[in-house]
């Protein structure tokens, strides 16, 4: 199947091509001709999936194929649960629809709102905005709404885990009650079907991975540690394993240590990381929501989720797109539930891996490395030495019998310098990301 067998026009398939994509993804080959025919959708899709492309490409077409000349009003909107995430978005109707005629813009707080409300005097068709800062225009009248043809409610999920339901609904009553809604989730909760059932008509359902699936090629893995010893055992990981674009989740509150982040140093921060020129990303589940790397490498839970689902759409993060990726927990003994609950929901035990030189509270039981032999065996109960498949580190991991972690060496030349050990919950050479809610 090809992208122009989906109905796409020459314009928007050249512009796919160029950005190497040959064969679309299953919900976009599922979404888009339902798009297409103007009807209302639900879709149900995890992170890497090509969701955004899905909706983004058949929006672009249904906008050229009426085209209004002049200035026009804003046909299409689309909302957005957080400021990195409505970046993203734009950035790939700006991408998609480069051949055709339309304007898009994206509208987040954290920003002065003055320069947004001079591109609003011009033309803009498609608009990519967060609830907050969209109801601050509504509120100014800066912004009209009276035209939209298209309502995209983009990770519906999170925007209500993040309490947008009734900013949600304020916009909603200024749209044009006659108009095609599409709704993306990662998962279909009581609320989430209930929005669903009073902004949908006859929608058709698609949901592409059985929910809660745990991609197949991100390899899971447990790192058992004492709670004081995170840090040193994150530095140790990442220096001796080499790693680089490392996405470090934690539960710490973000105003608590990015309350003084501005929108220019995130967006900053998130460059660098995507060009691998920032080697460790610290972020909370909401801001990892606008990270979209094809080809990320490593995802570390320095603390596990207090919510289960949480943790699929973290490692979600890597092992995108076809490409392998690794997800490592530190898991400490407050963890233990935590833990279980995870493995309960993904039906699946993750494999458990002691490192030599850090002692481990023994309430969490995990195999030794045998310098990688036993990998992969199994066949016996947890925790009984036989039951967990074992991982040794990479890149010069095996083999270190002693306590402290090295803090150098084995770095290729000119390479960015590995996360330090500094002060904090964090490793201190890390660039910490704000959670950035949608204001």
């Amino acid at each position: 199947m090809s992208f122009a067998s989906l109905g796409l026009s020459a314009e928007i398939v050249r512009a796919v091509t160029e950005r190497g994509y040959t064969e679309p993804t299953p919900i976009q080959a599922q979404a888009i001709p339902v798009i297409l025919k103007g009807g209302d959708l639900m879709g149900g899709a995890q992170t890497g999936t090509g969701k955004t492309a899905g909706f983004t490409l058949p929006l672009l077409q249904r906008l050229a194929d009426k085209q209004i000349i002049g200035k026009g009003h804003i046909r299409a909107l689309v909302l957005t649960p957080t400021r990195e995430l409505a970046a993203q978005v734009e950035e790939s109707v700006r991408m998609y629809g480069k051949h055709l005629p339309l304007k898009s813009m994206m509208m987040f707080g954290g920003v002065n709102i003055n320069p947004q409300i001079k591109q609003l005097h011009g033309r803009v068709d498609i608009l990519v905005a967060t609830p907050g800062r969209l109801l601050d225009h509504l509120q100014q009248k800066t912004v009209d709404l009276s035209h939209v043809e298209i309502l995209v409610l983009d990770e519906a999920d999170r925007m209500l885990d993040m309490g947008f339901i009734r900013d949600i609904k304020r916009v909603i009553a200024v749209l044009p009650k006659k108009r095609q809604n599409l709704l993306f989730s990662a998962t279909f909760s009581d609320e989430i079907k209930l929005l669903a059932d009073g902004l949908l008509t006859n929608p058709a359902l698609i949901e592409v991975a059985r929910r809660n699936q745990t991609a197949e090629l991100i390899e899971q893995r447990v790192y058992p540690v004492d709670r004081e010893r995170k840090r040193d055992l994150l530095t140790h990981l990442i220096t001796e394993n080499n790693w680089f674009q490392v996405l470090v989740f934690t539960r710490i509150p973000a105003m608590a240590i990015h309350g003084n982040k501005s929108q220019a140093a995130r967006t900053r921060a998130l460059a660098e990381f995507k060009t691998a020129k920032l080697q460790v990303l610290v972020a909370t589940d909401i801001a990892a929501r606008g990270i979209d790397i094809s080809e990320l490498p490593h995802v570390v839970n320095y603390e596990l989720p207090n919510v289960a689902e949480d943790y699929v759409h973290r490692i979600g993060r890597t092992g995108r797109a076809g490409s392998s990726g690794e997800a490592s927990s530190l898991v400490c003994v407050d963890e233990k539930k935590l833990l279980n609950d995870i493995e309960r929901l993904i039906k699946r035990d993750i494999p458990v891996v002691n490192v030599p030189g850090f002692d481990v509270d023994p309430r969490i039981k995990a195999e030794p490395i045998l310098n990688g032999s036993n990998r992969g065996q199994g066949g016996g109960g947890r925790g009984q030495g036989q039951g967990r498949s074992q991982s040794a580190p990479r890149a010069g991991g095996a083999g270190r019998t002693g306590g402290a972690p090295r803090t150098g060496g084995g770095k290729p030349a000119g390479a960015p310098k590995p996360a330090g050990a500094g002060r904090g919950p964090v490793p201190s050479g890390a660039q910490h990301r704000s959670g950035g809610r949608g204001r």
